[in-house]
């Protein structure tokens, strides 16, 4: 049986994401105990008592927040397995549970881009490797893409102070954004925080400013107010990964391995970016009216109700705002939203489909596929 610690933030979603990871591996191999410990222990005792409570319980591995200057290679000579969650750094010494933040930057800039925005912003930490990269993947997309108004950058420099809104200037920070602005921040924490500083501000979201997090915490994203827009990270497949090395280092007693990936997989829209790429009222109303509606099933008629356009007329100037057509549009919003859910759940696909009304079952894996290169079983295989 292996022994784990896990030492890191249970107040939001990925600790408890990255334990359910963890206890499949365990259902799939053999049972394993797990101790979870709250990184204030290490806070307020210090890390040697952190090595000396591994120790005493006689822990085979521990997963944790670790930062520079934490004597991580006491693990190894007690015979104990670390991996880092990179709270602030990477290590060389022990194996990481990271991510590729530059493409979940570059997601956000395709995103924001999607949509037509001109003017965009990050807001993020300083000297935190996961905020700096989502930032430098963000800002480079948007160079490549053309961009060349000032992308507006603000930071701030103290990663425990993530729960304090409008610190050091984001007042005025947002008040001079260049509007309509698309501001990208580092996580779904920060994030939370900007929508509500607009508020106390008064500025509107997302009518001013668009805001996208990262992580995808159901919980902040859903108690934020307007709901938070957030990119999501496969979790719970890192910590099964995580599981699947841990166990082969500690029966091959190895202290050194490559880091473990966690996935960026799309962008979970919600109310934050319910914003539209058009300054035609009557299409930001056919819009928004399929936005609303995208599980039922939606005709043009249904359309043509919304708004006093012909059907030729309609079908012109949607296309010259989206760049699709209205058939396009709509298949591409369903097939997102049915590749999230493909991964929000265990259910049959067939049941998933089903309650988003992809009803034709026939043709549903050929217009999967168009969309995202291989078939709903293997995209939940690949990426779940």
């Amino acid at each position: 049986m292996i022994r784990l610690i896990i030492m890191t933030d249970f107040t939001e979603s990925f600790g408890y994401d990255l334990l359910r990871g963890i206890l499949e591996y365990s259902r799939d191999t053999s049972p394993w105990a797990v101790k979870r410990m709250p990184p204030s222990y290490k806070s307020v005792h210090g890390m040697q008592a952190v090595i000396g409570c591994a120790r005493q319980w006689e822990a085979d591995a521990i997963i944790g927040r670790f930062e520079t200057g934490d004597d991580i290679i006491s693990f190894r000579k007690s015979g104990i397995v670390a991996m880092a969650q990179d709270f602030k750094t990477r290590f060389k010494e022990i194996p990481n549970i990271t991510s590729d933040y530059i493409r979940t930057g570059r997601i956000a800039a395709d995103f924001f881009l999607k949509k037509g925005f001109r003017n965009f912003g990050f807001y993020g930490y300083r000297n935190v490797c996961w905020s700096e990269e989502r930032c430098e993947g963000f800002c480079g997309r948007l160079r490549e893409k053309g961009v060349k108004s000032p992308i507006h950058i603000h930071t701030i420099g103290h990663l425990e102070d993530f729960w304090l809104y409008g610190p050091e200037n984001l007042n005025e920070w947002l008040r001079n954004l260049p509007k309509p602005a698309a501001v990208f921040a580092c996580d779904d924490t920060q994030a939370s925080n900007l929508i509500e500083t607009c508020r106390m501000t008064g500025i509107k979201v997302p009518e001013e400013i668009a805001v996208l997090g990262t992580d995808n915490d159901e919980t902040t994203c859903g108690l934020t107010a307007p709901t938070l827009s957030s990119i999501n990270l496969n979790v719970r497949k890192g910590g099964y990964e995580a599981a699947a090395l841990i166990d082969r280092m500690v029966k091959e007693k190895i202290y050194e391995a490559d880091d473990i990936l966690i996935e960026a997989t799309s962008v979970v829209e919600r109310m934050s970016t319910a914003i539209y790429p058009s300054d035609n009222p009557y299409i930001v109303k056919i819009l928004k009216y399929i936005s609303q509606n995208i599980t039922s099933k939606i005709t043009i008629d249904d359309l043509l109700r919304q708004v006093p356009m012909s059907r030729r007329l309609l079908e012109i100037r949607f296309r010259q705002d989206t760049g699709q057509s209205i058939h396009q549009y709509i298949t591409s919003m369903r097939m997102n939203l049915f590749a999230q859910k493909l991964l929000a759940s265990d259910e049959p696909i067939a049941d998933v489909a089903s309650r988003l009304g992809l009803n034709d079952t026939r043709n549903l894996s050929r217009i999967f596929r168009q969309a995202k290169g291989c078939s709903p079983m293997e995209y939940r295989k690949r990426h779940k």
